[in-house]
């Protein structure tokens, strides 16, 4: 794995002549801010809390209790591998390779549509940055520190699922950012997320318990972050007033937007 996504901002100036001959008036000219943008504004971390950390914990600890265990947890692993084997022996759909970021690309689309989430879109692409980079460190090492056998033999670094982690840190964030609007925005990212989940089963890419571990990593990664990121904003950040403005104009023989940012 290793995609990472980052946003940037992009400041559009659009003028679209209407008629054929353009006066050169200003009498006629109108301002109208119709949007402000403070990238600097100071957003609160959140309060750490042992409750919210419990259910990643929890699955993250059967994983480890798997790979270590020679009983029922074992056997759990390979008698779910034989059952999807025995009934889909050809499955090979590789949806789970874009399903992943699903969650995390309907943030950006919500707010585009209007749907505005907790943060404004700077802050929330980097929340969602941190929590893959926390995310991305963590299981690489695990996956090289444990050294599992993939299902499939295809290499030795089955626990825990990447994609799973990848998925449900995006589910998180969805959730996070839409909790207040609608949990059911939420619900729909952890739906996506474990069908991602369930798609690296059947793929025969990795063994229950590391999907369910990989859901808490992601879980708990996302977390992390809502409670690291604002620190880190904190330190980086000089200045909290207003730098952008946005506002369009309407002149004879021309419409347009306009856009400012103050240094």
């Amino acid at each position: 794995m290793g995609k990472r996504i980052t946003s940037s901002l992009l400041f559009i100036t659009m003028a679209a002549t209407c008629l054929a001959q353009q006066q050169d008036t200003t009498s006629n000219v109108r301002l109208n801010p119709i949007a402000i943008k403070n990238i600097t504004e100071e957003i609160k971390p959140e309060k750490f809390k042992v409750v919210h950390f419990i259910a990643p914990a929890v699955l993250i600890g059967y994983g480890f209790a798997t790979v270590y265990s020679h009983g029922a947890l074992k056997e759990l692993d390979l008698s779910t591998k034989a059952e999807l084997q025995e009934d889909h022996p050809k499955f090979a759909y590789h949806v789970d390779d874009y399903a992943q970021f699903a969650p995390a690309i309907a943030v950006w689309g919500l707010n585009f549509a209007g749907v505005k989430g907790r943060h404004n879109l700077f802050d929330a692409s980097m929340l969602y940055v941190t929590s893959t980079a926390i995310m991305g460190v963590s299981t690489h090492f695990i996956k090289r520190g444990v050294g599992r056998l993939r299902p499939d033999t295809s290499g030795y670094n089955s626990f825990p699922s990447g994609h799973t982690a990848s998925a449900f840190a995006a589910a998180e964030f969805l959730y996070q950012e839409f909790k207040y609007k609608s949990p059911w925005i939420g619900y729909a990212g952890y739906f996506v997320a474990t069908a991602t989940g369930t798609l690296r089963l059947y793929n025969n890419k990795h063994w229950l318990s590391d999907v369910v571990a990989g859901a808490g990593f992601g879980i708990a990664s996302t977390k992390l972050s809502y409670l690291i990121y604002p620190h880190i904003k904190r330190i980086f950040t000089t200045k909290t007033t207003t730098n952008l403005s946005v506002m369009p104009y309407r002149q004879e023989g021309a419409n347009g937007l306009t856009a400012s940012y103050t240094f």
